[in-house]
């Protein structure tokens, strides 16, 4: 098969979707890789590392889109790449179709078909192709946190991990998944004061056992949030509904509870955000104020560190990328039904349920 690798033009994107390693991999079970020059160089691989792993490098980006069978991305194409989409193209990446009205109506156009990382299951219904991208991002969460609770960036002036006498920031996760687990260890491990907000129950008992007592871990509902929201310093937005849009847990009434300079840090701004009051920001410009409440909405934290995330992307998607290229995709599907719920959008129609539903509704 013929893959294709393009730079990633999304703002302060560095990542890239395939490694040299994983690229020589692919050349020796007999397929052929496009690379775009510099599409590496972000994440510590020049051209002549994928040259020598296998790979043709290709200076044009629209070349790539138009010849490859399959290309691989991290992040969904932007209003610049759209036009590039076309039939009999499979375009596997990190597409966020729910909170994405027009790229969703630009690939059914298109007639191109898109299978998304974010909504491949393996057999136990978890979501392998997001778990390290999860984890990076509630890494960062809690960095984060740190950093814009400081008052030149800022924040409330308040040290995360207080100081002898005085009291430590109190950080507020809601969402106890994979995000929200990495978001809490990393803000308690800085001293803060954590508490998680989960609705499952079966979820909580794991996450006391996790936890055993450091973190406090409550049942969340909009009574438990509205009061949780004025007593916390920083807020950590990590709920998840595979493929649909995040519900909007935090009202602008209830972003007036909080505390003067408080910060949201809403990772699930990807699928829209948990608070009404979120919209995609980048890292070059993260941050912006409303009711005097920092909001912190990266669409992509984890490319902030691409040399890492670059890594633990291709270990996650490479075999599964492997198979793909190996059997094409209508008998991958056929083999593997968690794969097959990656696909969001084949021959003109939006297949997978929970975008079918945001994608009715915008």
């Amino acid at each position: 098969m013929l893959i294709g690798v393009v730079k990633e033009v999304k703002a302060a994107e560095l990542r890239v979707a395939l490694t040299p390693a994983g690229t020589a991999e692919l050349v020796a079970a007999g397929h052929r890789v496009l690379v775009q020059t510099g599409a590496g160089a972000g994440s510590g691989f020049g051209d002549d590392v994928y040259a020598e792993a296998g790979a043709t490098l290709v200076e044009e980006a629209e070349k790539i889109w138009a010849d490859v069978e399959l290309l691989v991305k991290v992040k969904e194409p932007v209003p610049p790449e759209l036009g590039f989409l076309r039939e009999g193209l499979v375009l596997f990446t990190y597409l966020h179709l729910a909170a994405a009205p027009e790229l969703t109506r630009a690939l059914v156009r298109s007639g191109a078909t898109g299978v998304a990382y974010e909504t491949v299951e393996d057999s136990r219904g978890n979501l392998p192709l997001l778990a390290p991208m999860s984890e990076i991002a509630g890494r960062l969460a809690g960095q984060v946190v740190a950093q814009y609770l400081t008052s030149p960036l800022g924040g409330r002036g308040i040290l995360a991990g207080g100081a002898p006498g005085v009291a430590p920031a109190r950080v507020l996760v809601l969402g106890g998944g994979v995000v929200g687990v990495y978001a809490a260890r990393v803000a308690r491990g800085l001293g803060c004061e954590v508490t998680v907000l989960e609705r499952s129950d079966d979820r909580l008992r794991y996450l006391d056992d996790r936890f055993e007592g450091s973190v406090r871990c409550l049942m969340s509902d909009a009574h438990s949030i509205r009061e949780q929201l004025s007593s916390n310093d920083a807020v950590v937005g990590a709920v998840l509904v595979p493929g649909a849009a995040a519900p909007k847990l935090v009202t602008r009434a209830m972003l007036r509870t909080m505390p003067s300079r408080a910060v949201i840090v809403d990772v699930a701004i990807d699928q829209g955000g948990c608070t009404e009051t979120s919209k995609p920001t980048t890292h070059e410009a993260p941050t912006y104020l409303v009711d005097d409440v920092l909001h912190y909405c990266v669409a992509n934290m984890p490319g902030a560190v691409p040399v890492t995330s670059t890594r633990a992307l291709t270990n996650a998607t490479l075999p599964y990328l492997h198979r793909l290229a190996d059997l094409g995709l209508d008998r991958y599907c056929e083999q593997d039904p968690g794969f097959a719920r990656g696909v969001n959008v084949i021959d003109h129609k939006v297949v997978h349920p929970a975008v079918a539903a945001a994608y009715a509704n915008s």
